[in-house]
C-alpha cells in the first residue's frame, strides 16, 4: 500500500487518474441515478412544455412515452459513443479523444440548463443523447498509462469513480440538496462542472506512454510520458514489454470489430468478457440502479424512507470498491469475481424469501433492504470492479479498441434491454423476478471458478497464452475446428472430436 501511494505520488499519475475518472467513468455514474430523483418534477415539465405548444394537456400515455425517451435514449447515445471509439481515440489519440468527450458533456450541459427557461422537453433529449455519446476510453487510457506490477489498482480506479459518480446522483437529487422542482435542471447538469475542470487541466498532462510507444513509434516521447507520470527512472521493463507487444503487433496488425469476431486466436478472450459482462448488466445491478424506487416499494419499504437506503447504497458501494481496489493485486482478479457472484446469487434468492413474508413480517422488508446492500457490496468489491481491469488485461494493444467497441456495444444495449424489459417482469413475476437475476449470478459464477484463467501480475501476452492453454473435454479451443484455409474465416465443427466429448 505504502510503495503504491509513493508511485502516485513521485510524479503526475495520481492527478491522471483523479482528472480522467471525474471526466469519465463518474459522469456515467451520475446520470445512471441522477434522473431518478427528480423525475416527478421532469414529468410535470414535459406537461407544461406540451400544453405551451399545443394548448392542451398531453394523454397520459405520452408523458409516459416522453418520460421513456429521456430515460433510454442516454443508452441510445452510449451505443453510438461506443461505435466510435475505435475512429476517434485511434485518429485524436487518446487525451484529445477524452478532450473531445467532456466538451461534449458541457455542451449538453449547456443545453439542460437552458431546457427549463425555453420549456422544451426536446432539449432535455437531445442533452440527455449528448450525455450518453461520451467515448469509452477512460479504462482503456489508464491501462495504458500503469505499469503492470500496480495495472490492476490503476485500473480498478474506473469503477471506483463510476460508484462516486453513482453516489454524486443521489446526494445532489436530496431534497435538503438540489432535489427541489425549481432546481431539476441544475442537478442534472452537476456532471458538467466536472467535465470543465478536465477539459481544462488534462491538456497539462500526458499522453497515455503505450499509445505513444505502440501506435506511434515515438520511443522518446514514451519515457518521457512515464517520467512525468511516475518519477524520474530508465523504465527499460516497461518501455521492453510494450517492444514486445509491438512486435505482436506487427504479426498481428490492428482489426475492425467484424475482424477481432472472426480472430479464432483471441475467441476465449471474448467468451470471457462477453460473459462477465452479461452477467453483471443481468446480476439485478442495473435494475437497482434504474428502478431502486419500485424495488423498494414492491418490498414494502416505506415512501420516505427509500432515498436515504439509496444513499446508503451508494456510501457502501463507494466504499467497498475504494477498500476492494486496494486488495486486488494481493488477492487476484479470480477470487473477487466467483467469491462475488457466488454471495450475489445466495442473496437474490433470499430477496426472493424476504419479499414474500413482507405482509406477515413487518422486519421482513429491511432485511430485503440489507440484502440488497450486501449484494451490492460484493457486486463492487467483485465483478463490477474487476471488469474494468479486465478490460486492458485481455487483449494486445491492436485488438483493445476493437474490444472496446464491441464491450460496449454489448454493455448499452443490456441496460436497453433491462430498462425496457425489468417493469414488465416485476409488474408479471412480481419477487419471482430476482430468480432469473440469481441464475445470471450463479452462470457468472460457474465460468470464473472453472473456466477463467488468473491474470494477475501477467503481462499481456502471458495472459494470451494462459487462455490458448484452456481446454474443453481435454481438447484445445482451436482443435474443436477444421479450418479451410481458402476460407479462412468460415469455421466447420469436426464430428469425430465432437463426438469424443
Amino acid at each position: 500500500m505504502g510503495t503504491f501511494l509513493q508511485l502516485l505520488t513521485r510524479g503526475n499519475a495520481l492527478l491522471l487518474i483523479i482528472i480522467l475518472g471525474i471526466g469519465g467513468t463518474f459522469q456515467h455514474g451520475y446520470h445512471l441515478t441522477g434522473l431518478s430523483s427528480p423525475s416527478p418534477y421532469i414529468q410535470r415539465f414535459i406537461n407544461s412544455s406540451w400544453y405551451d405548444k399545443y394548448g392542451e394537456p398531453p394523454p397520459a400515455q405520452t408523458v409516459t412515452m416522453i418520460w421513456s425517451l429521456i430515460v433510454s435514449l442516454f443508452a441510445v447515445g452510449g451505443l453510438f459513443g461506443a461505435v466510435s471509439v475505435k475512429l476517434i481515440s485511434g485518429r485524436l489519440g487518446r487525451k484529445k479523444a477524452v478532450i473531445l468527450n467532456n466538451f461534449i458533456a458541457i455542451v449538453a450541459g449547456g443545453i439542460m440548463l437552458t431546457s427549463k427557461m425555453a420549456n422544451s422537453y426536446e432539449m432535455v433529449i437531445v442533452a440527455r443523447i449528448l450525455h450518453g455519446l461520451g467515448l469509452s476510453i477512460h479504462v482503456m487510457y489508464l491501462g495504458e498509462i500503469s505499469p503492470r506490477k500496480i495495472r490492476g489498482i490503476v485500473t480498478f480506479t474506473a469503477g471506483t469513480f463510476l460508484s462516486l459518480g453513482k453516489l454524486s446522483g443521489q446526494f445532489f437529487g436530496l431534497s435538503e440538496i438540489l432535489g427541489r422542482e425549481e432546481l431539476w435542471n441544475i442537478v442534472l447538469c452537476v456532471p458538467s462542472f466536472f467535465s470543465l475542470v478536465t477539459v481544462i487541466v488534462l491538456p497539462f498532462l500526458p499522453e497515455a506512454p503505450r499509445y505513444l510507444l505502440i501506435e506511434k513509434g515515438d520511443d522518446k516521447a514514451c519515457k518521457k510520458a512515464l517520467q512525468s507520470l511516475w518519477g524520474q527512472g530508465d523504465y527499460k521493463e516497461e518501455m521492453d514489454e510494450m517492444l514486445a507487444e509491438q512486435s505482436a503487433m506487427k504479426a498481428a496488425p490492428p482489426k475492425s470489430p467484424l475482424q477481432l469476431l472472426g480472430d479464432r486466436s483471441v475467441r476465449w478472450q471474448l467468451i470471457s468478457i462477453s460473459l462477465i459482462l452479461y452477467c453483471n448488466q443481468l446480476s439485478g445491478t442495473s435494475a437497482i440502479n434504474i428502478f431502486s424506487f419500485d424495488i423498494f416499494m414492491e418490498a414494502g419499504i416505506p415512501r420516505d424512507m427509500i432515498r436515504y437506503i439509496t444513499l446508503g447504497i451508494g456510501v457502501s458501494e463507494t466504499i467497498t470498491l475504494i477498500s476492494c481496489g486496494l486488495m486486488i493485486e494481493r488477492t487476484g482478479r479470480k477470487p473477487l469475481l466467483w467469491g462475488g457472484y457466488g454471495v450475489m446469487c445466495v442473496c437474490w434468492l433470499l430477496v426472493t424469501v424476504t419479499m414474500n413474508l413482507k405482509d406477515s413480517n413487518y422486519w421482513a422488508p429491511y432485511l430485503t433492504a440489507a440484502l440488497i446492500i450486501i449484494f451490492i457490496i460484493f457486486f463492487c468489491g467483485g465483478p463490477g470492479g474487476v471488469i474494468s481491469t479486465l478490460n486492458t488485461e485481455l487483449f494486445i494493444q491492436s485488438n483493445r479498441v476493437a474490444a472496446l467497441v464491441l464491450t460496449g456495444i454489448q454493455r448499452w444495449l443490456m441496460f436497453v434491454v433491462v430498462g425496457l424489459v425489468f417493469p414488465f417482469l416485476i409488474t408479471a413475476l412480481g419477487s419471482y423476478s430476482f430468480v432469473l437475476f440469481g441464475c445470471m449470478c450463479l452462470l457468472g459464477f460457474l465460468y470464473t471458478f472453472f473456466v477463467l484463467p488468473e491474470t494477475k501480475g501477467k503481462t499481456i501476452l502471458e495472459i494470451s497464452e494462459e487462455f490458448k492453454a484452456i481446454t474443453v473435454c481435454g481438447k484445445s479451443f482451436e482443435d474443436f475446428f477444421f479450418w479451410d484455409h481458402s476460407t479462412p474465416e468460415t469455421p466447420t465443427l469436426t464430428p469425430s472430436i465432437a463426438n469424443n466429448c
